[in-house]
C-alpha cells in the first residue's frame, strides 16, 4: 500500500520506510480489533475506525501512542480516497500529546547520555593483540573469523588492529551532540561535517522533516574523548 502525503504528493514525495512500516503494524493492529468483534475482513470502514477511536479513550495509553493511532487511520483512508476516490474520514476524537510528555519521553540525563556513549566504545570492539593470553586469542580469531567470512588460520594482525572501528562511537556521539533524529543518523554523510564552525549542515531531502535545510552543533571534544 503506498501511502502518498497530501503536501508530500504535490513534491513528487511519500512517506519515509519507517513511517510506512509502522503505520502498516499499527493498521495490522486495529484489522485484529475489528476481527475479533465482527469476524474476518480486509476492508476498514468509517464506523470500524470511529468505535477504535473511542475505545481509545478507556485505554491506559500515552496520548502520543493513541494519536498515532488516529494519524495511522488518517493515512489508510487518505490512500482509499487517493486510490478509489472513496469519501475521506474526520475522526471524531483526537489526541493531543503536550510538549512536556513529548520531551519526558526523549530525554536522557547527562549520566545515560554518558553511559550511551560508553557502550558505544565497546560495542563491537576486541582487546588488544598483545593484552590476551594466547587462549583467549584463539577465541577471538575465531570470531574474528566469523566476522570477516575468512578462514581462522588466514585472519591476522591487521585484521586484529583493524577490527575495532571508530564508526559507531562517532556516530553516537555526533547523534547525541547534534539531537540526530535516527532516520537522520542512518542518512547521515561526512560532506555534512563543517569542522570549522562544529556544526552539521543537513541538506534539505535528507531531513527528516524535509522541510528546509538546517545546522546542527556538535560539541567539541577534549583530549580526544567525547563530551557528555
Amino acid at each position: 500500500m503506498a501511502l502518498p502525503h497530501r503536501e508530500g504528493a504535490r513534491r513528487g514525495e511519500g512517506y519515509s520506510e519507517a513511517v510506512v512500516e509502522n503505520t502498516a503494524y499499527r493498521l495490522s493492529k486495529i484489522h485484529r480489533w475489528v476481527w475479533e468483534r465482527e469476524g474476518y475482513t480486509t476492508i476498514l470502514t468509517h464506523d470500524h475506525a470511529d468505535a477504535f477511536v473511542a475505545e481509545l479513550k478507556t485505554r491506559e495509553w500515552s496520548d502520543e501512542n493513541k494519536n498515532q493511532y488516529v494519524k495511522s487511520l488518517n493515512r489508510y483512508f487518505a490512500w482509499r480516497t487517493h486510490e478509489h476516490g472513496l469519501d475521506e474520514w474526520e475522526p471524531e476524537q483526537t489526541y493531543s500529546p503536550s510538549q512536556r510528555t513529548h520531551h519526558a519521553r526523549d530525554y536522557l540525563t547527562l549520566d545515560e547520555r554518558q553511559r550511551v556513549r560508553d557502550a558505544s566504545l565497546d560495542y563491537a570492539s576486541i582487546p588488544s593483540y598483545d593484552c590476551v593470553t594466547p587462549e583467549e586469542r584463539d577465541r577471538w580469531k575465531a570470531h574474528l573469523a566469523q566476522r570477516l567470512e575468512k578462514p581462522k588460520n588466514a585472519v591476522t594482525r591487521d585484521d586484529w588492529e583493524d577490527a575495532t572501528s571508530w564508526k559507531v562511537p562517532s556516530l553516537v556521539s555526533t547523534g547525541l551532540d547534534a539531537g540526530l533524529r535516527p532516520i537522520e543518523v542512518e542518512r547521515s554523510r561526512v560532506s555534512w561535517v563543517d569542522v570549522g564552525n562544529a556544526v552539521l549542515r543537513i541538506p534539505k531531502e535528507e531531513d527528516s522533516k524535509r522541510t528546509s535545510s538546517r545546522s546542527a552543533s556538535s560539541r567539541s571534544t577534549s583530549r580526544g574523548q567525547p563530551s557528555p
